[in-house]
C-alpha cells in the first residue's frame, strides 16, 4: 500500500476509494487508498497546501466592474481600466485590487483547451466584452433619464410596488446583464473546466512526476498540480464565506458561477447538484495528493458535466421565463427584458461548456451567434421577439444538453 505523505484535515469514515494497478506480469500489485475528505482542507508538514487567491481577486474585480456598469457617472476610462487593470493603478476602491498584478481581461477566453491554439478567437471574444463596456457608456448612459421604446435606448420601469428600473439599448438589451452573465462562461467556466482541470495544464511539463514524488513549487507548500486544481476550485468558491466548507452559503457569495450553482440547487429538480460539484472538487484534490490520476480525471469529468449543466439550465430558465411573460395578458416589458438579458448572457456562455467525453465545446461560436440573433432580432430586438422564437432556442439547447425544458424552465 502506498502511504500518503500529506494529510486531509477531515476524513470521512465512509466514502473510501480504492484503485489497483499491476505490471504486465501481475506480480507488482499496488493499491492506492483515497479517503474522501469532508472539507476542502489539505496540509503538508502542518501547513495548508490550498491556494487560490488570484481567483478571489478576479472575482472581486469583476464585482466592482459589473456594479459600475449601472453607474452613469463613472467614466469610460475607469470601466476600461477595471477590465484591463495594470498593477499599481488606482482603478478600484479596494487597495488590494489596485496593488494586484491580476486583471479580468487576460483570463477571458484564454483556456488551454479551447484557445491554446486559437488565440484569434480568444481575442475576438475579449473585444466583444470591451465593446459592451463602450456601448453601455456611449448608448445607454446618455439616455439614463429618458424613456426607452422600440428602437430607442433608455430606461423602462417594471410594474408593481417599488419597481426596479431597467436601462436598455435600442433593442431592449441590458448590457450590464449581458456582460455579467457572459463573463460567467468566458472567465469562470472557461478557466475552471477548460484550463485548470485540463490534463494539458495539470500534467504540463514535469507536473505529474513532481506531484508523484511530492516535489513542491519553490517557496510554496503545494505541488504545481495541486495548485492548478485549487485554481479551478477558486473560480467557484473564491469569494465564499467558508472556503473549506462553502456550500453552507452557496449562491450568496458572489454574483457569478457560485450564485447560479445556488440558484439551480434551490430548484427541486436539481437538488444535490451543489454537493456533487463540491464532492468532485474534494475527491479530485485528494486523488492528486494520493497520486491517483485516474480518479482525478474522473472527478474532472464530473465537474465539466455538472458546471456545464448549470449554464444550460439557466439559459433555458430565463428564455422560458421571458416566454411565459410575453404570453401573459398584460406584458411587463421591463420584466421580460431583464429575463431575456440574463438569458442572452447565459447563451453566450454556452460556447465555453463541454462534457467529459468532448475535447471541444458542446456548442461553437456560430451556433451561439445564431441563437442570440434569433432572440434579439432586427432593429428592435426584444421588443419584437416572439414566444415561438424563445421556445425554438430553448428546445435546441435542451436537446444538446439532455435537459427537460419543463424542469429547467420552472
Amino acid at each position: 500500500m502506498k502511504l500518503l505523505t500529506q494529510s486531509f484535515l477531515s476524513l470521512a469514515i465512509t466514502g473510501l476509494l480504492f484503485s489497483c494497478s499491476s505490471d504486465d506480469e501481475g506480480t507488482d500489485m499496488e493499491t492506492i487508498l483515497i479517503e474522501a475528505p469532508t472539507t476542502y482542507s489539505f496540509e503538508r508538514d502542518g501547513e495548508s497546501t490550498v491556494s487560490f487567491s488570484g481567483q478571489t481577486t478576479r472575482i472581486a474585480m469583476a464585482e466592482e466592474l459589473v456594479s459600475n456598469l449601472t453607474d452613469p457617472n463613472v467614466t469610460i476610462e475607469t470601466l476600461k481600466a477595471q477590465f484591463s487593470h495594470k498593477e499599481g493603478e488606482n482603478n478600484f476602491n479596494n487597495a488590494n485590487l489596485n496593488n494586484s498584478d491580476k486583471n479580468i481581461r487576460s483570463k477571458v477566453a484564454a483556456s488551454f483547451d479551447l484557445f491554446g491554439t486559437n488565440a484569434t478567437e480568444g481575442t475576438a471574444i475579449k473585444s466583444t466584452f470591451q465593446d459592451w463596456i463602450e456601448r453601455q457608456y456611449s448608448e445607454v448612459f446618455p439616455r439614463w433619464e429618458e424613456t426607452a421604446s422600440a428602437g430607442v435606448a433608455g430606461s423602462i420601469e417594471e410594474g408593481g410596488s417599488n419597481p426596479p428600473t431597467r436601462y436598455v439599448t435600442a433593442k431592449g438589451l441590458e448590457l450590464n446583464q449581458a456582460f455579467a452573465k457572459s463573463l460567467i462562461g468566458a472567465l469562470m467556466v472557461d478557466q475552471a473546466i477548460n484550463n485548470y482541470l485540463s490534463p494539458g495544464i495539470l500534467d504540463e511539463a514535469d507536473n505529474r512526476e513532481n506531484n508523484t514524488n511530492g516535489v513542491t513549487v519553490e517557496g510554496k507548500s503545494y505541488t504545481n498540480m495541486e495548485h492548478k486544481w485549487d485554481e479551478a476550485y477558486g473560480y467557484v468558491y473564491g469569494a465564499s464565506a467558508d472556503k473549506e466548507n462553502p456550500n453552507t452559503t452557496i449562491g450568496e457569495d458572489d454574483s457569478f458561477l457560485n450564485k447560479y450553482i445556488g440558484r439551480v440547487e434551490n430548484d427541486e429538480d436539481y437538488a444535490g447538484i451543489a454537493t456533487e460539484i463540491y464532492n468532485a472538487f474534494k475527491l479530485g484534490r485528494a486523488a492528486i495528493v494520493a497520486g491517483n490520476y485516474e480518479v482525478r480525471d474522473e472527478q474532472a469529468g464530473i465537474l465539466k458535466n455538472k458546471i456545464s449543466e448549470i449554464i444550460a439550465i439557466r439559459a433555458i430558465y430565463y428564455l422560458q421565463q421571458g416566454k411565459s411573460k410575453l404570453e401573459s395578458g398584460t406584458i411587463d416589458y421591463a420584466d421580460v427584458f431583464h429575463d431575456l438579458s440574463e438569458g442572452y448572457g447565459f447563451i453566450y456562455s454556452l460556447q465555453f461548456t463541454r462534457n467529459d467525453m468532448s475535447s471541444a465545446a458542446l456548442v461553437n461560436g456560430q451556433q451561439v451567434e445564431g441563437w442570440l440573433n434569433q432572440i434579439l432580432p432586427g432593429t428592435t430586438g426584444f421588443w419584437e421577439v416572439t414566444p415561438e422564437d424563445l421556445q425554438t432556442v430553448s428546445e435546441n439547447i435542451a436537446t444538446i444538453y439532455g435537459i427537460t425544458i419543463s424542469e429547467a424552465g420552472s
